[in-house]
């Protein structure tokens, strides 16, 4: 069941009643990318992961096992974390890579190819009068972003996508913060991919507290996916309806969460290493 963001606990201020629920489980730690580990901000390359985070992050890889998830391009997201031995999935996991050459290989999202290059020429020619419009090609997707773009030439930025859309009817149009992004036409995302992960990892077990913080509507899938079994943790910065179960105001909360599993050994006993 959704509840509104506003009012979930902290899990900064619950972290005790958090591991209390883990007990002996190993926690395995989703993360997203943008609005979760880096700020939001106005273009997609100024995202850069500080030092900070990066060293925890690092740390709990030898504690437990980490992925992150995110919207962006595989290549694109593993060069802007830079962490060896943990999984990436780019694309809102439409790529999957981990250590070893270890990775998902989908042939189905494969026949989309044309459809998409298709779509990225439609929204090239339909935004080239759209000031402030960012169009970013990724392998598996096109994204619109549109933070950028005044709100009076919001209606024509509109009309590009559904041109598109119109033209690409194998793909399906999703929304994030200030983006549209247009995918292949498939029953995939993210929350998807968390459980192939555990699956494919053998963590899918008793043994396991699947832990996905995230901050976009794109994460909903991901806190879905773990609410049975796990946790959802939304960075949130406005009230939604949210199906995650506690909290975090910011990336500085995010870095200061996972410092507090890093402090409290919770999973300690095998990282990616030992669960791949």
């Amino acid at each position: 069941m959704n509840s509104p963001s506003q009012d979930l606990p902290s899990a900064l201020e619950r972290f005790p009643e958090l591991r209390k629920l883990a007990g002996e489980r190993q926690f395995t730690l989703f993360l997203d990318y943008d609005g979760t580990l880096t700020p939001i901000v106005e273009r997609p390359e100024l995202a850069v992961l500080s030092p900070e985070m990066k060293a925890v992050m690092e740390a709990l890889t030898r504690q437990t096992c980490l992925a992150v998830i995110s919207g962006r391009e595989l290549q694109d997201v593993r060069s802007l974390v830079g962490i060896d031995g943990i999984f990436y999935a780019g694309s809102h996991g439409f790529e999957i890579e981990g250590p070893g050459g270890w990775h998902l290989d989908s042939r189905e999202v494969k026949d989309y190819l044309p459809c998409l290059d298709l779509a990225e020429l439609r929204l090239s020619e339909e935004l080239a009068g759209v000031p402030g419009a960012i169009l970013e090609r990724k392998r598996f997707t096109v994204a619109v972003h549109y933070r950028l773009v005044a709100d009076e030439q919001f209606p024509k930025l509109q009309g590009a996508v559904d041109t598109a859309m119109r033209a690409c009817t194998d793909l399906k149009l999703t929304h994030g913060k200030k983006v549209f992004e247009l995918q292949p036409n498939l029953d995939w995302h993210k929350g998807k991919a968390v459980r192939w992960l555990l699956d494919a990892l053998k963590l899918d077990t008793s043994e396991v507290l699947p832990v996905f913080v995230g901050d976009d509507i794109t994460d909903e899938d991901a806190f879905a996916a773990v609410a049975i079994d796990g946790v959802g943790i939304i960075v949130r910065d406005e009230p939604r309806a949210t199906a995650a179960r506690y909290a975090l105001d910011s990336t500085d909360e995010v870095q200061a969460f996972l410092r507090r599993i890093l402090g409290s050994g919770a999973g300690s006993g095998g990282g990616v290493g030992t669960t791949a």
